[in-house]
C-alpha cells in the first residue's frame, strides 16, 4: 500500500490494522513536492511491486499530469482510490473532514426508513428479551454484590441524549461508590469505582439495566453509545459534525464501541464517531449481526478487528 500525502494523519490502531491487510506501507509527503519528484517516487516504489492500493490522502487537488500518471497504473494493477473511500472500505469507518464546508462525506448518512426501522425494531425486542432472560441471575447477582460492598441506590440514573438530541433517562448498575465526586471521565484504577463495579465494568454487566430503555423505545440495541448532555455540549464545540449521530437512537452496544476502545477525551470521541457514522452510512442486517458477534468477543476478552 502506497499513501500519498498527509491530509489524514493514521492513528496507530489505524496502522496496525492496515499492516494486517497489506505487506508494506510506504508514504509519499506530497506537500512542497513538484510532480515530476512525486511521479518518480511513486515509480520508484511500484517498479517491482503489483497490486497495490495507492490512497489519495491529500486536500490539493491533484493536478491533470499525475492523474493521468495514475490511471497508467491500473494497468500493472496498481489502483488509486480517494482518503474517504479507502477508510470506509479498509477501515470500516468514515473519514471527518477538518472543516465544515467539505459535506461529500455525509452522502447516504440518513435516519432508518421505515423498513430498516421494524427491522431494527423487531432485533431490539428479541435481542432484549432473550438478552434478559439469559442474564436475569447475572442480574440478581449484581443487585446483591453492590449491595453488599457499596451501599447506595442499585441504579444509576442519569441524563443522557437520545435520538434527535432529545434527553432521556438512561438506567445502569450503580459501579461508583455513592455521592463519588462528579466527573465525566473515568480512568484506570479510577479510585471512585468499587471492586464489583470493576468488575461489572469490564464484563459489561453495568450496562444490562439498559434493556429497559430499549423495550421502552429509547434506545436501540445496537446504536451510538448514549452519552452525557455535558460531553455532548463540548464535543458539539470540538469536533465537527458530532450531532449527525443523533439522527438514530443510541444503543447498548455499537460499531464504535467493539472496536474502538473506551476513550477519555474529544479525540477518542472522534474516532468513535467516525465508526458511528460508518454504520448509519452502511447499516444492514450484516453489520448488524457482526457487531452482536463482536460484543460477545469484547466481553470474553478477545480483539476486535
Amino acid at each position: 500500500m502506497l499513501i500519498l500525502g498527509e491530509q489524514h494523519q493514521f492513528t496507530e490502531q489505524e496502522l496496525k490494522t492496515l499492516h494486517k491487510k497489506f505487506k508494506t506501507i510506504d508514504f509519499i509527503k506530497y506537500k512542497n513536492m513538484n510532480i515530476q519528484e512525486v511521479i518518480n517516487q511513486i515509480s520508484s516504489i511500484t517498479s517491482n511491486k503489483h497490486k497495490i492500493v495507492l490512497v489519495l490522502n491529500t486536500k490539493a487537488i491533484v493536478p491533470d499530469e499525475l492523474l493521468k500518471y495514475l490511471t497508467k497504473l491500473e494497468k500493472k494493477g496498481i489502483n488509486y482510490i480517494g482518503i474517504q473511500r479507502f477508510m470506509e472500505k479498509y477501515l470500516y469507518k468514515c473519514y471527518i473532514p477538518s472543516k465544515l464546508r467539505d459535506i461529500s462525506f455525509l452522502e447516504n448518512i440518513q435516519p432508518f426508513s421505515r423498513f430498516q426501522y421494524i427491522q431494527k425494531r423487531t432485533i431490539d425486542y428479541g435481542s432484549s428479551i432473550l438478552l434478559l432472560l439469559l442474564t436475569f441471575p447475572i442480574m440478581l447477582y449484581a443487585v446483591y454484590r453492590i449491595k453488599k460492598e457499596s451501599p447506595g441506590p442499585i441504579f444509576f440514573k442519569q441524563s443522557r441524549i437520545g435520538k434527535q438530541g432529545e434527553p432521556f433517562t438512561c438506567i445502569k448498575f450503580r459501579s461508583m461508590y455513592a455521592n463519588s465526586e462528579h466527573n465525566p471521565y473515568t480512568q484506570k484504577n479510577d479510585k471512585r469505582i468499587f471492586p464489583w463495579g470493576a468488575t461489572m465494568r469490564k464484563l459489561r454487566i453495568d450496562e444490562l439495566p439498559q434493556i429497559f430503555n430499549v423495550l421502552k423505545g429509547e434506545m436501540h440495541f445496537i446504536g451510538p453509545r448514549a452519552e452525557w448532555d455535558i460531553l455532548v455540549d463540548n464535543y458539539e464545540q470540538k469536533i465537527p459534525y458530532y450531532h449527525e449521530r443523533h439522527i438514530i437512537r443510541p444503543g447498548i452496544t455499537g460499531w464504535a464501541q467493539v472496536n474502538y476502545p473506551y476513550g477519555e477525551n474529544a479525540f477518542d470521541a472522534k474516532q468513535k464517531l467516525m465508526y458511528d457514522l460508518y454504520y448509519i452510512k452502511h447499516w444492514s442486517l450484516g453489520i448488524e449481526l457482526k457487531t452482536i458477534w463482536k460484543t460477545f468477543m469484547v466481553v470474553l476478552g478477545k480483539k476486535g478487528i
